[in-house]
């Protein structure tokens, strides 16, 4: 058990959290939301014991591990090599079988009839239990496969550690974290620095993860997929939502709408009740019910509506017309030493187009798009823009580069172009800042912060060709939605790069995979052509497997009309006894969902009758079961189509 109970933290007039509590099952998956400053990361250092809160605040099951990543690099690179600091998850166990080590050394020179001999076989029964029920020999493979499922290769496993960057590093202590499998995993922004490949390997790990897990992400596909609860952190106080990310923002504004509509109930109860008071108060003979009127105004309990929290708001400007083919890309190459990076590239662009620009980390992207943007010069080949084509350029470390001695308003103001400073209050209020924010120093700002400033500063001069490196970091979520919306928007031509699935999917048309030195064009979304490469290889895998069972066929001897009858008869039974538990799961979620949808149906009509809400407390119960048969209905439905593709596959399984 992992619990907060009444956390209540106040800086000056503002709360951080405000009698908080919340408890996470042993294998309950967690995503925790809510804006930039919020307290998403406190929260999570809290649980994790690394801040200090009053006595009983936080309580653990004494056996309880916890295991904590955050987002940026703690440690101080060794020189030890990346597999022996990823080894480093199974220490205690490595110690425990140095000592089995001696123990045998000294069972080999002891005295079968004395009595240390007893003893030592004694400790190295102890010990070799403890190895084998946790799989000791088979602990290099497990740290192999979590290493090469975050982008390491093979050839870095000797490399000592002080020879990576921050970000090979932060996953490196990801990798020690799901190698000791904590029973409560807490993670902060574990996504930041990988690329799509880790992603999904990650992805999938989570999802069959045994433990509890407890998750920020800005990435919304992430959550959607790893997560089955929300908890969401808002103006100081949580709510639990009991499903993923989707769920949540959909049961959110149905909350929402059921508070609403009480609150302008009572509103108008309390506004009738006043005028009756008002109209009366001076006649002795309605003193009574005045007095009655009051004292109920009284004991009522107000419904409040929560402050709104704010969230970026902009379009861009208009794109300057350009030709019909804007970008021209022809057999590009860089490197930088002896290393070449790029080798081979060629891409070519038309008005309108949005590309994403995706691959491993090292592969090539950054270097790209800085090319194209002019800040790198090609080793060979050409760059060519067409007519009137206007390039403005996000940099990943965009937000670094800001001049940290200005002012806001100062930062943008440096920005040419034809503007005046209420344009450039104007643009800055769109970013959050507004009133004295904007004389704020750029170097007192947070990551969120500079990241919008660096915003802004590109589209504060028109521009038809976006050229954007890793636009959402840094980005809370509803400031990712309102930035793919603008870009969806934009008219203009995007190249992006960006590891974020559910940002790019609303609004790019083409996808540039960078590999090997070279570069593939898809077109589509990113989610079309990730399920277009899992189609290609999952029929790889099935054409390698058809071709290993017919060499086996081959060397099979062979059998008698008899034997061959038993032996499929036995596969029959076998395929009817595997497929008949797959068979009652189906039905069963089929039957759920029907009887679901005929009692969502009927709530429908019961909602949609105008007479439900004259009885404010029987349309409030009406819309708490609506919600609940919608969320289950949803939870249903995933376990149908789950279901239902585990039996097709057995049924392949078995048809072949």
């Amino acid at each position: 058990m992992l619990a907060v109970n009444h956390l209540t933290i106040q800086h000056s007039d503002k709360y951080l959290f405000r009698d908080v509590s919340v408890r996470a099952g042993t294998q309950e998956k967690i995503g925790l939301v809510g804006v930039n400053g919020a307290g998403k990361s406190t929260l999570l250092k809290i649980l994790a014991g690394l801040v200090e809160t009053d006595p009983g605040v936080v309580q653990r099951s004494r056996h309880a591990t916890c295991g904590y990543l955050p987002q940026e690099i703690t440690e101080t690179p060794s020189d030890r090599t990346l597999f022996q600091e990823a080894a480093d998850a199974f220490a205690d166990l490595f110690a425990k079988h140095a000592q089995l080590e001696e123990v045998n050394r000294r069972l080999a020179a002891a005295d079968p009839a004395s009595p240390a001999f007893a003893d030592l076989l004694a400790q190295q029964g102890e010990l070799q239990g403890i190895l084998d029920q946790a799989d000791f020999f088979a602990i290099e493979g497990r740290i192999e496969k979590v290493l090469v499922g975050l982008g390491f290769q093979h050839s870095d496993f000797d490399r000592p550690c002080a020879t990576f960057s921050g970000g090979w590093l932060m996953r490196l202590m990801l990798a020690r974290l799901l190698l000791q499998r904590p029973a409560y995993l807490l993670l902060d922004e574990p996504t930041n620095h990988l690329d799509i490949e880790s992603l999904t390997w990650l992805e999938s790990f989570l999802i069959d993860y045994p433990g509890a897990i407890i998750l920020v992400s800005h990435d919304r596909a992430f959550l959607d997929a790893v997560t089955t609860t929300t908890w969401e952190l808002s103006l100081g106080r949580l709510t639990a939502y009991r499903g993923n990310y989707s769920f949540y923002v959909k049961e959110k504004e149905q909350r929402l709408q059921v508070l609403r509509a009480a609150y302008e109930n009572q509103q108008a109860q309390i506004q009738q009740t006043m005028r009756f008071v008002q109209r009366f108060r001076a006649k002795s003979t309605k003193a009574k019910q005045v007095q009655s009127r009051l004292k109920q105004l009284a004991k009522m309990e107000r419904i409040e509506l929560e402050e709104s929290e704010r969230a970026v708001n902009f379009r861009f400007p208009p794109a300057p017309p350009s030709g019909r083919d804007v970008l021209t890309v022809e057999r590009l190459a860089k490197g930088f030493g002896n290393k070449p990076v790029l080798t081979d590239v060629n891409l070519e662009l038309q008005r309108g187009d949005k590309l994403a620009v995706v691959g491993v980390n090292g592969a090539g992207k950054s270097t790209l798009v800085k090319c194209i943007a002019g800040l790198l010069a090609p080793d060979r080949g050409r760059i060519r823009f067409g007519h009137n084509v206007r390039l403005a350029y996000f940099g990943q470390h965009q937000a670094q580069e800001l001049p940290t001695d200005r002012t806001v308003l100062e930062a943008l103001a440096m920005i040419e172009g034809d503007r005046t400073t209420t344009e450039d209050r104007t643009l800055l209020a769109a970013f959050l800042f507004s009133g004295d924010a904007v004389d704020k120093k750029v170097a007192v700002l947070s990551g969120g912060e500079k990241s919008r400033l660096a915003l802004a500063r590109m589209i504060a001069s028109p521009a038809n060709l976006l050229v954007m490196d890793e636009p959402t970091n840094h980005l809370d979520m509803a400031s990712q939605e309102i930035l793919q919306q603008a870009l969806a928007q934009y008219d203009g031509t995007i190249v992006v790069v960006s590891h974020n699935r559910h940002f790019l999917d609303g609004f790019i048309n083409k996808v540039l995979v960078i590999h090997d030195g070279t570069a593939d064009l898809h077109h589509g979304n990113l989610a079309e052509y990730l399920a277009r490469r899992q189609r290609q290889q999952a029929q790889g895998s099935e054409g390698g497997a058809a071709k290993e069972a017919g060499a086996n066929d081959a060397r099979r001897p062979s059998l008698s009309r008899k034997e061959q009858r038993r032996q499929a008869a036995q596969r029959r039974q076998e395929r009817a006894r595997r497929l008949k538990p797959l068979e009652g799961a189906v039905r069963e979620a089929e039957e759920e969902v029907a009887r679901l949808e005929t009692r969502k149906a009927e709530l429908e009509r019961q909602l949609a009758d105008p007479d439900t809400y004259h009885d404010q407390a029987r349309f409030a119960a009406l819309s708490k079961e609506y919600a609940e048969v919608e969320r289950r209905l949803h939870r249903w439905l995933d376990r149908w189509e789950e279901r239902q593709g585990k039996l097709e596959k057995a049924q392949a399984q078995g048809d072949a």
